[in-house]
């Protein structure tokens, strides 16, 4: 009898580390192969194609289908400065992608394509997976997939929850939440805005940008909870983020405003939409006395999203001449708020 019991308590225990449970009666519930889990979860993954093609600048990367009409969370990265983002679904359609609106702080983007009854991942608030979670991660790294060729998959373990502190380059990033980090090499070129799946299916996270540790330099491998990502969506959608539905998509027309009549240079263009970071600031200027310094990446103007010099521009020609010119910028890991004063008369410098 015995000897019964520890072969049925030893099946169960096996059973449970394939993947399997208990259903509510008690008995064992059916569990989905590794391969069924993982060509569910990938026909929700879409290939993303935009700007870059430089060293360290990919012009590729991943992303997430959130509903069923077609909306795609994303990482906020210089991929989406393009005029024209293809996102091409598991299947190989094709299909023009409009950015929605994007999150400065966690540095996320909703795009949407034209489509309708797309299989999606349910996005809703929920506990933190405990450490030892089994997880697979589809991406496309390095850019392996083209077509209707499958994602990549890893399999991996949740391995901490711990608060986000890390750089790219100099750069800290804004987000401080806490993020999962998996014991796997997940986070390549063309993995950010990939899925992380539990053993069901189950949406855990997603993966984010090629980042080092601030402390060790070391790289991470993390993906940011799917608590974070919907409430990140709902406040993109509901345009509750301080950019709202942002003119990142749109296409500057005209000169604009030029910033140096503000006392601050910006970075000049190497990419079609350069990341708006200032160079130098001008000594006893209205950039100056407001605080900015150079090396602070520009993210918002009058509370209106910019993701360019150009973009930075028009935003600032849009400011009526004698209105304030307020600033958000991002430096040491958080977002700062200038106020410039007044807008000077264009190519009128203070």
């Amino acid at each position: 009898m015995i000897r019964r019991i520890r072969r049925a308590v030893i099946a169960m225990v096996i059973g449970f580390l394939a993947g399997g449970g208990l259903a509510s009666d008690g008995s064992r519930a059916a569990a989905a192969s590794p391969q069924e889990t993982i060509a569910g979860a990938a026909r929700k993954v879409v290939k993303i194609h935009g700007a870059g093609g430089v060293r360290g600048l990919e012009a590729y990367q991943t992303g997430i289908l959130v509903s069923p009409s077609g909306h795609i969370i994303t990482v906020l990265s210089t991929v989406l400065d393009a005029e024209e983002l293809d996102c091409v679904l598991d299947d190989g359609r094709r299909y023009r992608a409009s950015l929605q609106g994007v999150d400065p702080q966690r540095e996320l983007a909703v795009l949407a394509i034209e489509a309708e009854e797309l299989p999606s991942f349910t996005l809703a608030a929920a506990d933190p997976v405990p450490v030892g979670t089994r997880i697979f991660a589809l991406s496309n790294l390095f850019g392996v997939a083209v077509g209707d060729e499958r994602v990549s998959a890893q399999h991996g373990v949740v391995s901490a929850l711990v608060p986000l502190e890390a750089r790219r380059g100099s750069y800290e990033v804004p987000y401080r939440g806490a993020v999962y980090i998996l014991d796997c090499t997940t986070n390549n070129p063309g993995s950010p805005g990939g899925a992380v799946v539990d053993w069901r299916g189950r949406l855990v996270g997603m993966l984010g940008k090629e980042l080092r540790a601030s402390g060790s330099g070391i790289w991470l491998n993390y993906a940011i909870p799917a608590e974070a990502i919907a409430s990140s969506y709902a406040e993109i959608i509901s345009g509750s983020t301080p950019s709202g539905t942002d003119s990142l998509g749109k296409e500057p027309t005209g000169p604009g405003f030029d910033p140096a009549a503000l006392g601050l240079v910006l970075v000049p263009d190497l990419l079609d939409r350069t990341p708006p970071f200032i160079e130098t600031v001008a000594a006893d200027s209205p950039a100056a006395r407001s605080g900015l310094r150079a090396d602070d990446l520009v993210i918002a103007v009058g509370g209106r999203s910019v993701a360019s010099r150009a973009a930075v521009q028009q935003a600032l020609s849009a400011v009526a001449e004698g209105d304030a010119v307020r600033l958000s910028v991002v430096r040491g890991g958080a977002i700062v708020e200038c106020d410039l004063g007044p807008r000077p008369a264009a190519g009128r410098k203070r």
